[in-house]
């Protein structure tokens, strides 16, 4: 199974520098971004990220089905999975809920398909044989949010980085650009 690290913390706080310098000694590094950009904000972030990553590093643009991504990717010594909470959103808005009516066997699908997404994650893990590193925000240590979406993805983001945490190797909290090693 593959050496895993996961980096969480808060926005702005670090998290894939630190997640870049964690895969940045290996020769041959597989990126999977998960964002959509979907508006100009999202491009801008999505071009600096490029800007700050090696030519040599391949780059995959996915969410979904990626233990397949992962088996296809075998030959990178490291690979860097940026960023779960972006994942997790875009799995939550493909179901087309309308989530200010949203019933509690709408919340129960959505934690059902994002979790058998992060299942699939997981297996892929367990078969690559390098370094895997896991960029995820903190969700969870700030005001509760006003709206039944926001609090859906709070928890469900939640549940997944607990399960990640818990299959990790290392894990580190950044705050403020510095590195927490919080296990491992």
């Amino acid at each position: 199974m593959a050496e895993t690290i996961l980096v969480t913390g808060g926005a702005r706080s670090g998290k894939s520098r630190m997640a870049e310098q964690l895969a940045s000694g290996f020769d041959a590094v597989t990126y999977i971004a998960t964002s959509i950009p979907v508006d100009v904000e999202m491009r801008h972030r999505i071009d600096k990220h490029r800007q700050r990553r090696p030519d040599s590093w391949i780059t995959v643009e996915k969410y979904r089905d990626l233990d397949r991504v992962i088996a296809g990717h075998s030959h990178s010594k490291a690979i860097l999975l940026d960023c779960i909470t972006v994942m997790v959103s875009n799995l939550m808005l493909d179901l087309n809920i309308d989530w200010d009516k949203a019933s509690m066997s709408d919340f129960d699908r959505a934690e059902k398909e994002v979790m058998g997404e992060i299942g699939k994650l997981i297996d892929g893990i367990r078969c690559f044989e390098g370094r895997f590193i896991i960029v995820t925000n903190e969700v969870g240590m700030s005001l509760v949010p006003e709206y039944p979406l926001g609090r859906a993805f709070r928890d469900i983001a939640g549940f997944v980085n607990q399960r990640l945490a818990e299959i990790s190797d290392t894990v580190y909290l950044m705050v403020s650009g510095i590195a927490v090693k919080i296990k491992g």
